[in-house]
């Protein structure tokens, strides 16, 4: 995906997502108030119906009281209770305090007796107003509603609120009261804030969607300043470094990425230093084969003496070659070796072998060598690759260890740590050469390394060994006093 088809579908996702949370806000915000609302309207009805047919009742208890004082007696009290009763309706209501509402009286036979206002004539109701005289309880109705959400898009429309009050009248008749309560009022604040809810809710999403682009326009940042970074270790730049701004998420990832190019950065350099030392190393023995070959071309065949230093020279360059490139493929086998195997063995056993062996390349010198305690010493681990890197410890002892010397290899267990010490007592190493010493093709004497053929590799390769195996390596040493090697391996389940 490109990044401007990244940035519009990131753009979309960003308005669809604001549209959604602040809409449901919204949206949620406009149900409550309508609610409540709504919830307004019908307390207001079921107050006034109360009242009204408090005062309905309360005035055809007076009308008949009055029939009776005037002394009328039988059919022709509750006639004149009845008229008396409907000749006060009218004042009744309007002098109560009750013009949120509007009223119509209807008879037995739902006739209309009475009506306040025509628009409380409401028909198709008269199976309610049946109702409540048959059960002689207020029913309640509600018409003309538009739905609870009806007032997003237009005028609101609660519904218009209607109680049925039974009630009885002088001449031992019933009626019907309708108390009916247009909520007006209730959808006039519903409509004030439309607007101004509208206006919240795009300017609460024009602010979401700005601050979401923001951030994301931070990440497609970072995300180019990834691209860039990769595009320059392809094209083998690995000087370029990524901005690392707070502790968070984004900032842990580049500094893990600018750790990622450093490491890379090192190890070009350790590369391009490998290779310049192998080139180096590999031009001496091959000028001299050159130079050599080239005096016994010029003089090999009249002077046999030239002749045979000659050859022996040749032979002796060809060795140091053959020994450079073994050193070079042990190196670069032990940098490409992912598997490290682990099988049991006995360590003590591998370590008595390795100083037999030294003991007998170097029965020359006489050297005195110490060798570990009899019996065995379990260890987890790759015998082979281990035994290659003692024996590269104690080949570099016997060779820095002057005549008449000693040699010592020791090893001993510390709970769940082997710890193996190669112990000598020649030269020893100087004290500002001891940090360098596991560098490649590095040799702290360049005059003394040149008499015991070393290419400052071994070191390199022994230790590779020892990291790979999850063990470490130190050196102490006091130059003209010896040098110790300490090896701490982990032992393993064995």
């Amino acid at each position: 995906m490109h990044r401007s088809s990244l940035r519009t579908w990131l753009f979309l996702v960003s308005v669809l997502f604001a549209g959604l949370v602040v809409g449901g806000v919204a949206l949620t915000t406009y149900v409550v108030v309508s609610d409540g609302m709504s919830v307004v309207a019908h307390d207001a009805t079921l107050r006034i119906a109360r009242d009204a047919s408090e005062i309905a009742k309360n005035s055809a208890t007076v009308a008949k009281l009055e029939a009776v004082d005037r002394g009328l007696q039988g059919a022709e009290r509750e006639a004149e209770a009845e008229r008396q009763f409907l000749r006060t309706v009218p004042q009744m209501f309007s002098g109560a305090g009750l013009s949120e509402g509007d009223f119509a009286f209807y008879s037995e036979n739902l006739e209309p007796y009475w009506f306040s206002n025509e628009r409380a004539l409401l028909p198709g109701l008269d199976e309610y107003r049946m109702e409540a005289l048959e059960h002689r309880q207020p029913v309640e109705s509600t018409v003309d509603t538009g739905g609870i959400l009806a007032g997003l898009f237009g005028p609101a429309r609660l519904g218009v609120f209607i109680v049925h009050v039974p009630i009885e009248l002088p001449n031992n008749k019933s009626g019907v009261l309708d108390i009916t309560y247009f909520p007006e009022q209730e959808e006039a604040v519903i409509d004030a804030i439309r607007l101004p809810m509208a206006t919240l809710a795009l300017s609460a999403m024009f602010i979401m969607v700005v601050m979401m682009q923001t951030s994301m326009g931070w990440v497609l940042k970072l995300v180019d300043d990834l691209r860039e970074a990769a595009d320059a270790i392809d094209a083998g730049q690995l000087d370029v470094e990524l901005p690392v701004q707070g502790e968070h998420e984004i900032g842990a990832l580049a500094r893990s990425i600018n750790d990622l190019i450093g490491r890379l950065r090192r190890r070009s350099e350790a590369q391009t230093r490998f290779i310049a030392d192998a080139s180096h190393e590999l031009a001496t023995p091959v000028a001299g084969i050159r130079g050599y070959a080239n005096i016994l071309r010029a003089w090999g065949k009249e002077d046999p003496e030239v002749r045979d230093e000659a050859i022996n020279a040749i032979d002796r360059e060809s060795h140091r070659m053959a020994r450079l490139a073994s050193d070079l493929l042990s190196l670069v086998r032990n940098e490409r070796t992912l598997e490290y195997r682990s099988v049991r063995f006995d360590l003590n056993a591998r370590c008595r072998e390795i100083l037999a062996g030294a003991a007998t390349r170097y029965i020359e010198k006489g050297l005195e060598f110490e060798g570990p305690e009899e019996g065995q010493l379990v260890l987890m681990g790759d015998p082979d690759r281990l035994e290659d890197a003692i024996s590269i410890l104690v080949d570099n002892a016997c060779k820095y260890t002057p005549a008449g010397g000693r040699v010592s290899l020791v090893t001993r267990r510390k709970r769940d740590i082997i710890i193996v010490e190669v112990v000598d007592s020649g030269v020893g190493i100087p004290a500002r050469d001891l940090p360098n010493i596991f560098e490649r093709f590095y040799r702290s004497d360049k005059s003394r390394s040149k008499e015991t053929g070393g290419f400052g590799l071994g070191l390199s390769i022994a230790k590779s060994i020892i990291d790979a195996a999850g063990g470490e390596v130190e050196v102490q040493s006091i130059e003209g006093s010896g040098t110790t090697f300490t090896l701490r391996l982990p032992r393993g389940r064995v």
